[in-house]
């Protein structure tokens, strides 16, 4: 993470915020420490609160795919999760609808 955000600093033209979750890939000690760089540099980082899922988008993505578009068989296997799920994110832009 920190390899990408220190490429992504050098392409951004203007003050950009990031939002991120508190996954430990983003609290971890080495990463906090590049915080301040990278505030330097035009590049803010925003933690949501911890456990807010219905901030986080990927969350509310997987609610539906986990609970309305992969059919219960989809679980037997591995493979098959992998067949299933591969089915539901390549045709969710015309099959999948998300109601907030």
């Amino acid at each position: 993470m920190i390899v990408f955000f220190d490429k992504f600093v050098e392409n951004i033209t203007k003050k950009t915020v990031v939002v991120l979750d508190n996954s430990s890939l983003h609290t971890s000690k080495k990463f906090k420490e590049k915080i301040k760089e990278w505030e330097e540099l035009d590049l803010l980082i925003y933690f949501i609160p911890p456990y807010s899922p219905e901030l986080n988008l990927i969350e509310i993505l997987w609610r539906f795919v986990k609970y309305k578009w992969l059919k219960f068989e989809a679980y037997t296997s591995f493979e098959n999760l992998k067949l299933n799920l591969n089915d539901v994110l390549n045709g969710f832009e015309t099959k999948c609808i998300i109601n907030f």
